[in-house]
């Protein structure tokens, strides 16, 4: 009985729950990258300038793709995707790792339905988790992605070759410190986007199953579409905190030029933007996040699908 638990439950498991997370969510970004794209170079444009005071290169996602696509070519809407792979591997091994451990060991439910605070901190922990260990590649894909043609540059622009490259340069010339620029906002970030995520789609699944609706391929997508609002509402001011902190220019001495850090960067941009600049690229970031949650999470239910078959 107990060797059979420790197969159930043990290590082993734990390790291939965290890697059926990292693995939904590489296949999803393939899919999502070009909207990033324009997402990070949306809230990059009219830093720290008055509204109608800065020139408007994108004025929407379908415009941004466009103007991208014309001006640098179809293959610059896939800038930075290794580096965005490797980000939401690590941020989905632990975020969604960490939720299926909790919901498989029952520490998420109460009498058979998830629980809010339940849910909500075993979400948090692994995002919080996930966002620490990804930010060297949340750093090097926001960089990558600003950079761009002077006639469509928004941001400072570092000219890095690629993602492991820059991930070299920032190494030797700032150090293990310089890799984790950023991380502030990011665990506040992952926390938040992924316990309203998975909140939120574990009870839009709870409520259709009630009325009735069995097919599990429409529960994922249904579900993960409700999860896709609520995490972007709830994401989208720590992103574009976390993309500034990210691309801004350093000095001699490592410090940032901009931003002193993210209390720094909140009372800067709430100066000299207003709050509006708080929900810059909220149109892109759920046109991302939408189709990447439904992706990533149907992906993920059906991996699970299939991994329960395979144990049984």
């Amino acid at each position: 009985m107990a060797k059979a638990s420790i197969t159930k439950d043990g290590v082993t498991r734990d390790v291939t729950d965290m890697a059926m997370g990292g693995t939904s969510a590489m296949f999803a970004t393939i899919f999502t990258n070009p909207i990033e794209v324009v997402k990070t170079r949306l809230q990059l444009q009219g830093e720290l300038a008055a509204r109608g005071k800065h020139a408007v290169f994108y004025k929407n996602v379908p415009h941004g793709l466009y103007v991208i696509a014309r001006t640098e070519g179809i293959v610059a809407l896939q800038n930075g995707l290794p580096a965005m792979l490797g980000f939401q591997f690590f941020l989905n091994t632990f975020r969604l790792g960490v939720y299926r451990i909790s919901e498989r060991r029952g520490l998420i439910t109460v009498d058979g339905r998830t629980s809010v605070t339940r849910g909500a901190l075993a979400a948090g922990v692994g995002g919080a988790l996930g966002s620490i260990a990804g930010t060297p590649f949340f750093l090097v894909k926001t960089r990558l992605q600003a950079q761009a043609t002077a006639a469509i540059a928004v941001g400072h622009q570092h000219k890095h070759s690629g993602t492991m490259s820059a991930l070299t340069a920032i190494f030797r010339s700032e150090g293990i410190k310089g890799l984790f620029r950023g991380v502030g906002p990011q665990i506040p970030r992952g926390a938040v986007g992924s316990s309203s995520q998975m909140v939120s789609f574990a009870f839009a699944k709870e409520w259709l199953r009630d009325r009735g609706v069995q097919a599990p391929l429409l529960l994922s997508f249904l579900g993960a579409n409700l999860g896709g609002v609520v995490m972007t509402l709830c994401l989208n001011p720590f992103d574009v905190i976390a993309t500034r902190l990210s691309n801004q220019p350093v000095d001699s001495n490592n410090r940032g030029k901009l931003y002193r850090g993210m209390p720094d960067c909140f009372l800067k941009m709430l100066r000299t933007e207003g709050a509006s600049a708080f929900y810059k690229g909220v149109t892109a970031n759920y046109l991302r996040l939408g189709p990447h949650t439904v992706l990533l999470l149907v992906c993920w239910d059906q991996l699970k699908i299939l991994e329960e078959y395979l144990r049984s």
